[in-house]
């Protein structure tokens, strides 16, 4: 059982009025995720209500009452997790060799996911992308683990605090980025090799985070904040979560809550003040993620 605790903090030079803020908080239910409970503290106080946007994802609506020199929205809850300790992916016979079609059906519903979203106009990031269909030697499966792994090896993992993410093309050429940059750039590697692919937010649990020991860590990317991955459907197998800032698969350590075609369309807490740009005088968050009862494992 995991309890992750989500503070964010807008400070003004001075009092201001808050339009609506959207929040994507609400774990994603799942035969291996199920939320046990959920509560929100804000300064001002809010009037809280829930929609679904069009992923199905449960997004949290914030209407703040009255002027502050302050906005917080802290987040906490408990959810039971449970994974496989080595998963088995049944791909369908069709689809084991890279390249194949989606069946017709299927086709239907994934094409926006499979659609580039970002320009490429010196192929930069297409010949990226075709490095992986020689290292796979044809297999669907190895062609993803090896992208998954690759960006995990041979990037630099940098944690940026500032909104928006990079394009696909210059988090190649820089070598570095944060996990969103990541996770955007495997969705346009495997949306150009034909793949459906998707942009996930949400958390992830670092043991060392629990236990460190004199003071020292030596955990996973990504952690303390929140985190992005991304999930990729292959027929059979359904989606199929890949996390390429620790070159992850299906990790037990990932608690989803939000699932889009866009970053954009994923951000975990947006909103708007009235006031000019100058009155913002900053931006703080925290997560935390620990242990609450061992997490649930079995064997395939």
């Amino acid at each position: 059982m995991f309890q992750v605790r989500h503070l964010t903090r807008y400070r003004y030079h001075k009092p201001v009025r808050f339009g609506q803020h959207r929040g994507m908080f609400r774990p994603i239910d799942a035969p291996d995720l199920r939320l046990i409970s959920m509560r929100f503290e804000t300064r001002p106080e809010a009037v809280v209500h829930w929609v679904h946007d069009v992923f199905s994802n449960a997004v949290t609506l914030f209407d703040f009452e009255g002027e502050s020199d302050v906005l917080e929205v802290e987040c906490t809850f408990e959810v039971v997790r449970s994974h496989v300790e080595e998963p088995v992916f049944p791909i369908d016979e069709h689809a084991r060799l890279y390249p194949f079609e989606y069946r017709p059906e299927q086709q239907v519903d994934l094409a926006p996911s499979i659609m580039s979203h970002y320009s490429d106009p010196d192929g930069t990031v297409q010949a990226f992308a075709r490095r992986f269909t020689q290292a796979g030697s044809g297999e669907t499966w190895k062609i993803l683990e090896t992208m998954n792994q690759a960006i995990h090896e041979e990037f630099d993992y940098q944690r940026r605090e500032e909104p928006g993410v990079r394009t696909p093309a210059d988090t190649i050429a820089r070598r570095s980025g944060s996990c969103r940059d990541y996770a955007v750039l495997m969705c346009e590697l495997a949306r150009r090799l034909g793949f459906a692919a998707r942009f996930v937010t949400g958390y992830l649990y670092d043991p060392s985070l629990d236990a460190a020991v004199n003071g020292e860590r030596d955990g996973k990317q990504g952690s303390g904040a929140t985190h992005a991955w991304v999930t990729i459907f292959l027929p059979g197998a359904g989606w199929i979560e890949f996390d390429p800032t620790n070159g992850n698969v299906a990790s037990g350590s990932l608690i989803k809550t939000g699932v889009a075609r866009t970053a954009g369309q994923a951000v975990p807490l947006a909103g708007s003040f009235e006031g000019m740009t100058s009155d913002a005088a900053g931006m703080e968050v925290s997560v935390e993620v620990t242990t609450l009862a061992p997490t649930l494992t079995s064997e395939e």
